[in-house]
């Protein structure tokens, strides 16, 4: 798996809107302090956009935009300024060949996570599951989740370590890092960005759920294989998980320590990734080892 080369000073970072609308004035702290940091900035038409629906842009501006932005070599990374949904609609007309030949850092999560799986299964690069343009805002620029953002398009080693959960399975793993969020992962099945698991460490966090939902989510994976051969498993945030009217019965952690309590492999609870402030930035297909230990969690990135 290979990782796109650190950025440089001057170097640009392309900003696009792939998938749902954002208004240009939440974008203005991210591209200011992406400036600061001494990256170039340039912003496609889906970040100037009026659209009066849900997407940025019609499908066919989404994918030229980023087919362009992938395309070409002198952009070093691409920041999706928001997820919410739209990336199924685009992601089987995009050609990754001139990507393949350049490869950048492909920056973003939620609705992204399909694009961090198809890139994963298809074209060999590591991508970044990371903050996104409004975790700059309100102060959020120099808190140490967006700043792990900047370590690591710099070069700079990672480790991160989180408080021990009583939900935690104790043990150590090394592998290849994959996930992201939980509905993303499950609607990508049976489709050409089907993730492979297998022997691998799976993150996984998601929103604005129902109980039963997570439970048939992750039922899918647990019947389609995807959890019987992992190295690893880290729990992220779950965020505004809702209950219906009838009490599902169990909480949302209840529901995946119980799809995975019959593996020997490492699992922590709580890691802070997902959507909200605390979501660190992790390089999907970068070699990690995970330590979960009695009192906390560890988690380290191998060969750079």
């Amino acid at each position: 798996m290979r990782q796109p080369a650190p950025l440089q000073k001057n170097d640009i970072i392309a900003i696009t809107c792939p998938a749902g609308y954002m208004p240009l004035d939440k974008l203005t702290t991210c591209i200011a302090t992406l400036q600061q940091w001494g990256y170039q900035v340039w912003l496609g038409k889906t970040v100037k956009s009026k659209s009066s629906n849900y997407f940025s842009a019609t499908d066919e501006e989404r994918r030229d935009e980023l087919q362009a932005m992938l395309d070409a070599p002198e952009i070093k990374a691409i920041l999706c300024g928001r997820g919410g949904y739209g990336m199924s609609r685009i992601i089987d007309e995009l050609n990754f060949s001139g990507f393949k030949k350049h490869p950048k850092w492909l920056i973003g999560f939620s609705d992204i996570t399909l694009l961090h799986c198809h890139i994963h299964r298809h074209c060999g690069v590591a991508s970044l599951h990371a903050p996104m343009a409004n975790a700059f805002n309100e102060g959020g620029a120099k808190n140490k989740y967006v700043q792990s953002l900047k370590k690591i398009l710099s070069g700079k080693p990672i480790a991160y370590s989180c408080k021990h959960h009583a939900f935690n399975r104790s043990g150590k793993a090394s592998g290849q890092l994959v996930g992201g969020n939980l509905a993303l992962l499950t609607h990508a099945m049976g489709t050409p960005s089907e993730l492979d698991t297998k022997h691998k460490i799976l993150f996984i966090e998601d929103i604005g759920e129902y109980l039963y939902q997570v439970d048939r989510m992750m039922m899918q994976l647990k019947r389609s294989g995807k959890l019987n051969q992992l190295a690893g498993l880290i729990v992220g945030h779950f965020t505004d998980i809702k209950d219906t009217v009838r009490p599902f019965g169990k909480t949302v952690y209840e529901i995946i320590a119980e799809k995975v309590k019959d593996y020997a492999y490492p699992v922590c609870y709580g890691f802070p990734v997902g959507h909200e402030t605390e979501n660190l930035a992790l390089k999907i297909g970068a070699d990690y080892e995970l330590k979960v230990g009695s009192r906390k969690v560890e988690l380290l990135t191998l060969n750079g």
